[in-house]
């Protein structure tokens, strides 16, 4: 077995019990622990293919954003994770349901199918060497050019309506106005008062009407 392939296995066994326990695991720590573990398998992965740019932005984005900000939520929010469990079982019948039909196409797929003996003379003709970060490069800015527009036009809308969502002006939580504070009247705000020896004082609007 050459390394490549040694280190194809290692990779992908990786990747495959890290997300396995991603979905099994009971803390929810561990969960993202498991799934950062997968990320860098599946990174690794694309280092074997030859694609090192989707491998660095496979670790920055997923690994260093997407999986730290996960763990910071999960460990900054009190979330009752058993009810959440509780109400989950609730559609394990569902999810065997669309499991077993899943299997059962895969092996419709794999064992019915059968592969033309002619397929190979009929792949596309061969391109020439390019780098993968020229390649989507080309792909994402000349052919799909208004498609990528749009995708960050809606990943615009998202954000927006998170924020719009999640605004909420509460009654009860006291806010500094700034401009209500400069605008005020001195006199209806300010009270000079000569407490007497022994005596207290309440509040300094009560301490001036005396």
């Amino acid at each position: 077995m050459t390394p490549a392939a040694f280190a194809f296995y290692l990779f992908a066994v990786t990747t495959l019990a890290g997300g396995l326990m991603t979905v099994v695991s009971r803390n929810p720590v561990h969960s993202v622990l498991w799934l950062i573990l997968a990320f860098l398998s599946s990174a690794g992965l694309f280092v074997l293919l030859g694609a090192e740019f989707v491998a660095m932005l496979l670790v920055i984005v997923y690994v260093g954003a997407v999986a730290v900000l996960f763990l910071f939520v999960v460990m900054m929010l009190d979330v009752d994770f058993a009810a959440l469990k509780a109400e989950m079982a609730r559609y394990l019948p569902l999810a065997l349901l669309i499991g077993l039909i899943v299997l059962m196409q895969l092996a419709i797929a794999f064992g019915v199918w059968e592969r033309d003996a002619g397929a190979d003379g009929r792949i596309a003709a061969p391109m020439g060497v390019a780098e993968n970060t020229r390649a989507i490069g080309l792909i994402l800015y000349d052919r799909y050019f208004l498609l990528f527009q749009l995708a960050g036009v809606i990943l615009l809308v998202a954000m927006i309506g998170a924020i719009v969502l999640t605004l909420r002006h509460r009654a009860d939580v006291k806010r500094q106005d700034a401009l209500a504070q400069m605008f005020r009247d001195p006199a209806k705000t300010l009270a000079l008062t000569n407490p007497r020896p022994g005596e207290g004082l309440a509040s300094p609007i009560e301490g001036a009407r005396r």
